[in-house]
């Protein structure tokens, strides 16, 4: 038996709720792939995990007791932690994936666990298990060694390759040897630092000390293509960027930057640059890109597509286990530990665990969409939005008020519509920034405090709008022509309403309603339904 519907790799949307006999239906008891745990012991969770790792996987029930019976025990972000932290702490677990169901109104977590395709699972003891029948059977001995003979996987970056040691650039040998901190780069160094072995470079020795990597092994370079328009197959310009692997990077990045160029605000006498991407984004998403790929896909680069709207990043080979788009803030591997390793010594990449938090702090701050990861099992794919329901000009002036106070996240979307003209109540923050009513209260009470925005009226009834001591720069509130393009972003993404439009320009309902028509009478967007369930979508032939 198998549950397609709790596996990681599923697209499958799993169930929400299930009466008591359901749940008893579908797992009837501990099993070779299922077990019931009431809580979240951090070495049961490591045992488990990795026994179903090393085995065929399976599904973790917290909040069941060993009888099958339902203790309960929600999926919040307390549980959440607790989970994340035990696959951390193990070994090269599994991918996994987390869900809750819900039996007889009694929420139980959901751990679906896979089998690991390459290598093995360890406890953070160091400790193999295997799961037989319902025990997690640790392995000694003779049977440990058979086990692993057959499950390790060597690292393809540490392959050696038919080049000798002697064809390494002097220049880039020099280069490498200063961010290793070595003073001589001796064989006997670059083989300890895997980056050579014998009298040959491997893999990862080849991308960093060959001139051009892609005349030995296959394409590792970066392929820019360039797209007129979000919607076209055929793209107008196509650049390989070549060399050793931190020159790709840097020369890629720098030729994103450069294309996409920067929006020019001015407010009064100051000017603001502000670039479409920020580069630590860009910069990080094509190391990853770099670092992370399986350059055993000789056949296959690291593609950038570039469109009005997106910068896509595709690299070969799906993400490392166990990580998952799910868990891809919280869990970190690496495939290629070498290639990171130096791109780290080199200041071009993030450390551990910090690639994908940096990207997503970094838009979030610049109120700029987040970015989207994709895994389609054969590429990791990166959507990097360029586009924002935030105009420029709200981002230049949210960079002036931050001369004058501490700003965070949530406070800049809540000054941005502040500006608009809207009036600000705790209802309000909740829907612009999907916090709690604790949370709306802290972002409104910190913006008071720091005479950003005035308070009428008290407990329920407070209201906030901004403070008449900043005077927004006239013509902030959005052009005519950028409140069409912030619809129109809109609806790309799928069918809108009025409410959609009003919750992301500050509009009333007569203005949103005045500004959808005008684009239907465009045949920018096209209309659905009847009354309230109106609905409009991207018209087919713009």
């Amino acid at each position: 038996m198998s549950y397609p519907l709790f596996h990681p790799d599923s697209r499958r949307p799993s169930p929400l709720s299930l009466s008591l006999e359901e749940f008893r239906l579908a797992f009837p008891g501990e099993s070779q792939l299922i077990e019931f745990k009431r809580g979240t012991s951090q070495e049961e969770l490591q045992n488990t995990a990795v026994a179903f790792s090393n085995a065929d996987g399976g599904v973790i029930l917290i909040g069941v007791r060993d009888d099958g019976s339902i203790a309960a025990r929600a999926l919040d972000s307390g549980t959440q932690d607790d989970i994340h932290r035990a696959m951390q702490a193990a070994r090269d677990v599994g991918r996994y994936a987390l869900n809750q169901i819900d039996v007889d109104g009694k929420p139980v977590c959901v751990i679906g666990v896979a089998r690991r395709r390459e290598g093995f699972a360890q406890t953070s003891g160091g400790v193999v298990r295997v799961r037989r029948g319902t025990r997690d059977d640790p392995l000694f001995g003779a049977e440990l060694v058979r086990f692993a003979n057959e499950r390790t996987n060597a690292r393809y970056e540490t392959t050696v390759v038919d080049v000798p040691l002697g064809d390494a650039s002097p220049a880039l040998r020099r280069e490498l040897g200063q961010a290793l901190g070595l003073r001589r780069v001796t064989a006997d160094r670059l083989e300890a630092a895997e980056l050579a072995e014998g009298e040959n470079l491997t893999v990862a020795g080849a991308l960093y000390l060959l001139a051009d990597p892609a005349a030995t092994l296959g394409k590792a370079f970066v392929e820019i293509l360039r797209y007129p328009d979000d919607t076209t197959i055929d793209y107008d310009r196509r650049d390989e960027i070549r060399g050793p692997l931190h020159h790709v990077l840097n020369h890629a990045v720098a030729r994103i930057l450069d294309d996409l160029g920067t929006e020019l605000v001015v407010l009064g006498t100051r000017r603001y640059e502000l670039p479409r991407l920020p580069e630590v984004v860009v910069r990080e998403a094509i190391a990853n890109g770099l670092a992370h790929r399986s350059y055993e896909a000789g056949g296959t680069a690291v593609r950038v597509e570039m469109r009005p709207s997106v910068v896509v990043v595709k690299s070969p080979g799906g993400l490392p286990e166990p990580v998952t788009v799910e868990n891809i803030r919280e869990t970190t591997a690496a495939r290629n530990l070498t290639v990171i390793r130096v791109l780290r010594k080199l200041g071009l990449a993030e450390g551990a665990g910090r690639g994908v938090d940096v990207m997503q702090d970094t838009m979030a701050a610049e109120m700029l969409d987040p970015p989207r990861f994709h895994d389609s099992g054969h590429e990791v794919i990166v959507e990097l939005p360029v586009r924002s329901a935030v105009a420029p000009a709200e981002r230049a002036w949210i960079h002036e008020l931050e001369r004058r106070g501490e700003l965070r996240a949530n406070d800049r979307i809540a000054l941005v519509h502040a500006a608009r003209g809207e009036t600000l109540t705790n209802k309000r923050i909740r829907e612009l920034t999907s916090v709690d009513t604790h949370g709306a209260r802290d972002v409104l009470h910190r913006l008071r405090d720091q005479g950003f925005l005035e308070q009428q009226g008290q407990r329920g009834g407070a209201s906030y709008r901004l403070s008449g001591t900043l005077r927004p720069p006239a013509g902030l509130r959005l052009s005519r022509t950028e409140l069409d393009e912030v619809v129109l972003q809109l609806a790309a993404a799928g069918p809108i309403a009025n409410s959609d439009v009003r919750a992301a320009t500050g509009l009333d309902r007569a203005e949103a309603l005045a500004l959808l028509d005008r684009l239907v009478k465009a045949n920018r967007l096209t209309r659905t339904g009847q009354r309230r369930g109106v609905k409009y979508r991207l018209h087919a032939n713009p």
